[in-house]
């Protein structure tokens, strides 16, 4: 039997199952189809300043904390982390009103309470809570059967719901959801665990990156060749090859045919698919499944460039709602959000909001740079819509704008290779876990799936999720141990 490890795809998820694996000692082959490796976690240069592609800061990663063990164990702690403002990590702002998000639980509780007084049980209730949840993450690392868990755990329970039992104030509401452009906020589907799970990081502590997110994906790369591993750069897979219902090849658009004992995709679950249309032993009800499941939206993003020193640097991440949006509100087409994110040592800064495909689809088969007029007035009118809404918190930022560099769904599409676009990978909805919430093992046994569309999305929940993939190899206690988590 062939020994090699395959792994399609070396954005988060790929890379740190390669880790896992070269460092218990398989022989793994990783493949690109771009030229370039993170997926998200890329950047590029405009004008000389580094930007990054959809990574812009992290929670968590004190001693203690979430992402730290793991973190640790991936060997990305020494990269020039810089810790946000604690007492103001997170602003959100609200029409004329502000409000700090400030770093620790207790911390936090206090702070928001001096703005409601009368929500503060109802504050600790919902920071107790989070931290309840996030204190318990690593039990996802124990074993169990897998559709008792989903069913029965936070998974399958409404965040909407616990929101809107657990304060009473529909102003407050607001604010805690106003830092979510971390997340699709949906009211029908969005599940519990998900929405504690990644609020409780950032509630530890937030952190940027200075040099960007593309250091991540170098560093882990440069780590796997040293542990023996192989990354390759544009090669792009076409087949996933089987006999006797397992997977024994992958195919390349140029004709070279790689062999493998097992094959991890660090991609979409429909890409997966594609590339297992000859592969018989898939049976139906399994394509039909993953065809249905239905994609989170997408961002818009406005990569500014800065007149040096016109715009002071702000050590935190600002969030800026009208007074009437329905932040819970995944779908529309307005610009009633917008997150406002600066760049370490750099005088740049990001503006984002949410974007759907529909919104761009029509574009969607014309070439990059030849999309046409329409479009690059589509993408200004984007950037003056952003600039309105956050002008009386900037009110400085339009006469200090260099230049503006524009990115939608399209643009995700075409660079990072996520379907539709989408920011946050496949909606997972709590009405159904066992549907919209994916196991890493498929129907073929030695075709493995990872990546941000599976459990959760974002550094932690991919890290977490490469996790569990990798353990379907190696055993699950090792790792732990290897993580210093003592289970």
């Amino acid at each position: 039997m062939n020994e090699r490890v395959v792994v399609i795809g070396a954005g988060l998820g790929g890379l740190q199952c390669a880790y896992i694996l070269a460092k218990n000692g398989l022989r793994v082959t990783v493949l690109e189809r771009d030229t370039h490796l993170g997926g998200c976690l890329q950047t590029f240069r405009r004008g000389g300043i580094l930007f990054d592609t959809g990574f812009h800061y992290v929670g968590g990663l004190r001693e203690g904390e979430a992402l730290y063990p793991l973190f640790r164990y991936f060997n990305l702690l020494h990269l020039p982390w810089q810790m946000l403002d604690e007492d103001c990590s997170d602003e959100v702002v609200i029409g004329r009103r502000s409000f700090a998000f400030a770093a620790g639980h207790e911390r936090f509780v206090d702070t928001l309470s001096a703005d409601f007084p009368a929500e503060r049980e109802a504050l600790r209730t919902y920071a107790r809570f989070l931290k309840n949840v996030g204190d318990h993450m690593y039990d996802a690392f124990l074993p169990r059967e897998a559709g008792d868990f989903y069913t029965t755990s936070l998974f399958a329970r409404p965040a909407y719901d616990f929101l809107a039992e657990t304060i009473h104030d529909p102003l407050l509401r607001q604010v805690l959801s106003g830092t979510s452009l971390k997340m699709e906020l949906n009211r029908e589907s969005l599940p519990l665990y998900a929405f504690a799970q990644i609020n409780n990081s950032y509630l530890q502590s937030a952190w940027r990156l200075r040099g960007g997110g593309q250091q991540i994906a170098d560093h882990l790369a440069a780590d796997i060749r040293s542990m023996g591993g192989e990354i390759r750069t544009g090669v792009d897979v076409t087949a996933i090859e089987e006999r006797d219902r397992l997977a024994v090849s992958v195919r390349t658009r140029d004709g070279e045919r790689i062999e493998a004992g097992t094959i991890i995709a660090d991609i979409h679950p429909r890409e997966v698919l594609r590339l297992m249309a000859e592969c018989g032993s898939l049976r139906k009800v399994y394509r039909s499944r993953i065809q249905a499941l239905e994609d989170t939206a997408g961002m818009f993003t406005a990569n500014i460039r800065l007149k040096p020193g016109a715009l002071p640097y702000e050590n935190r991440n600002i969030f800026v709602h009208h007074e009437t949006a329905d932040l819970w509100r995944h779908s529309s087409s307005q610009t009633d959000s917008v997150m406002v994110s600066f760049y370490p040592g750099q005088d740049a800064v990001d503006l984002l909001t949410p974007m759907r495909w529909a919104d761009v689809a029509k574009w969607a088969e014309k070439p990059v740079g030849k999309r046409g007029e329409d479009y690059v007035e589509y993408k200004n009118g984007k950037v003056e819509a952003c600039l309105r809404l956050i002008e009386q918190r900037f009110p400085s930022l339009r006469d200090a704008i260099e230049s503006v560099h524009t990115s939608t769904p399209l643009t995700y599409y075409r660079y990072t290779h996520t379907h539709e676009g989408s920011a946050f990978g496949i909606r997972k909805d709590w009405r159904s876990p066992l549907t919209t919430i994916l196991a890493p093992k498929t129907p073929i046994p030695n075709v493995l799936l990872t990546g941000q569309n599976l459990n959760l999305h974002g550094l932690l929940g991919v890290s977490m999720t490469s996790v569990l993939t990798a353990s379907h190899l190696i055993g699950m206690d090792s790792i732990v141990k290897e993580l210093g988590l003592g289970m």
